[in-house]
């Protein structure tokens, strides 16, 4: 197999020595049918209970390295089922060598930047061990900590952690790392965001020297880079499109001004096409207000933020997952990682802080192969906020109802909304559902098509704060979060 280096996308990076994964044998990797990997029996049955009929790209690239013992680096954009692809190698060695006496801790680590990620891949792990006697917990802050020492006590396989809680419980002595085999770090990008690389170094420290080490990152920022080059030994790596959307989703901009976006946003919730949808939001208070009011105006909307209890927070995914509420809105503690059936609708209600996170907030919809739609509000502030997206996706954004005419393009796209209607009125988009996209789920309890705000209304609503400098980080940095306990 030839090796390889990834260069550098500046002269400050360095980079990693990697060798290019090997495509399983096939007419198609994403053609080919999970039994290709030789994966056990209780395996099978238990992603044939879980309705996969083939891997996905990631999947289909990553399992033959990694089932194979071998450093993986898979650098893929969100919602590409990555989960699986570490999931499935994990459960595949440890049902093949039995756990020695003398390992009293996990088998395997993996670490994740935030608790909803945590609950679900530590739920992933329980559906494709379920015909297995191999157990999974997931560790992380917001839970009393005597409930994860008593967890920890039956020896589970597998922990799914976020590195402020471990750090904890291992100061405190109630684990010990010495017998993990494997180790996966899992949105490793963001865990850099949100100020846990620290962390991550005082972990690997207590880790054996020998073991197998998966990384998934959707980009690589420098820091990651030396990371990388510090845990894995010649990886193989799996590098799909990381920076722009899925082909799956249909996204682009409606221009207004800040006083028309909840109006907007209610005549999107009102659509034909509509079946679920998450609003994103910059702050936690402007999260929790807005819902509030669509609660209020009819919608089933919960707020997913920060300042939220562990509990509150697990009630409001939950409620979401199971129909109880077809709005969640959210700030970008939801933007990653985290995998929810038929998401119609993302809409941007307020640009993000980091233009990467573009990507992210949108890949909540148009997973798993299915088409979906994502709306970006965009007002006359926030020009060099999108430009800094459209250099990181490299390419422009088109406005909702078509490519804009050579009129249009020298126009000013926010005089132009202000000047239809005398209401800054927008053309629709298109109310067709797109062949392939996801069924139409239980509606919202508000009209069809409501009817618009009267002006009073919508000043009531709290203009959206400036956006901070990318990469500053400051939105939704609860305790909660990011919290190292």
């Amino acid at each position: 197999m030839a090796s390889g280096r990834i260069e550098a996308a500046g002269p400050s990076e360095t980079p990693i020595s990697r060798r290019k994964a090997a495509r399983p044998a096939g007419k198609g990797s994403t053609g080919a049918e999970f039994d290709r990997f030789d994966l056990r029996p209780e395996l099978l049955a238990a992603i044939a209970d879980a309705g996969y009929e083939s891997p996905r790209p990631i999947q289909a690239e990553a399992l033959p390295p990694a089932l194979a013992g071998e450093d993986v680096l898979g650098l893929a954009q969100t919602g590409t089922g990555k989960t699986a692809a570490f999931v499935l190698p994990i459960l595949q060695r440890f049902l093949a060598k039995r756990r020695s006496r003398e390992c009293k801790g996990p088998r395997a680590l993996v670490l994740v930047p935030t608790r909803e990620l945590a609950a679900q891949v530590q739920l992933e792990f329980e559906r494709l061990a379920a015909h297995t006697p191999l157990s999974s917990i997931a560790v992380f802050g917001g839970v009393p900590v005597p409930r994860h020492v008593k967890a920890l006590r039956a020896r589970p396989d597998v922990v799914v952690a976020c590195p402020g809680r471990l750090l904890d419980l291992i100061q405190r002595g109630n684990v010990s790392l010495d017998g993990v085999e494997v180790l996966v770090l899992d949105e490793a990008d963001h865990m850099f965001d949100m100020g846990f690389l620290p962390d991550i170094r005082r972990i690997l420290g207590r880790l054996p020297v020998r073991r197998q080490n998966l990384l998934f990152s959707a980009s690589m920022p420098r820091e990651i880079r030396s990371l990388a080059n510090a845990v894995l030994k010649r990886p193989a790596v799996v590098e799909l499109a990381n920076s722009r959307p899925a082909e799956t989703i249909r996204h682009g901009l409606l221009y207004m001004d800040e006083g028309q976006k909840e109006r907007e946003l209610r005549q999107l919730l009102g659509g034909e096409d509509f079946s679920s949808a998450i609003v994103f939001l910059r702050t936690k208070r402007r999260a929790r207000q807005l819902a509030q009011r669509l609660d209020r105006a009819g919608h089933a909307a919960v707020a997913l933020q920060g300042n939220m209890s562990q509990a509150q927070r697990v009630r409001a995914m939950r409620g979401f997952r199971e129909g109880k509420y077809d709005v969640l809105v959210a700030t970008d503690i939801a933007a990653r990682g985290l995998d929810i059936d038929g998401v119609s609708h993302v809409v941007n209600y307020d640009l993000p802080n980091v233009p990467e996170a573009y990507t992210h907030r949108i890949g909540r919809t148009g997973r798993a192969e299915r088409e979906g739609r994502a709306f970006t509000f965009v007002t006359q502030a926030d020009k060099s906020a999108l430009k800094a997206i459209e250099k990181v996706l490299g390419e422009r954004i088109e406005s909702w109802g078509g490519r804009k005419s050579k009129r249009d393009q020298q126009e000013d796209p926010w005089q132009r909304a202000v000047s239809r209607s005398g209401r800054g009125r927008q053309r629709e988009p298109q109310r067709s559902s797109p062949k392939g996209a996801p069924s139409k789920g239980r509606r919202s309890k508000a009209a069809s098509n409501p009817a618009r705000e009267p002006a009073h209304t919508q000043a009531c609503e709290p203009a959206a704060p400036p956006a901070p400098a990318f990469g500053s980080g400051v939105a939704d940095s609860s305790p909660l979060l990011q919290t190292r306990s």
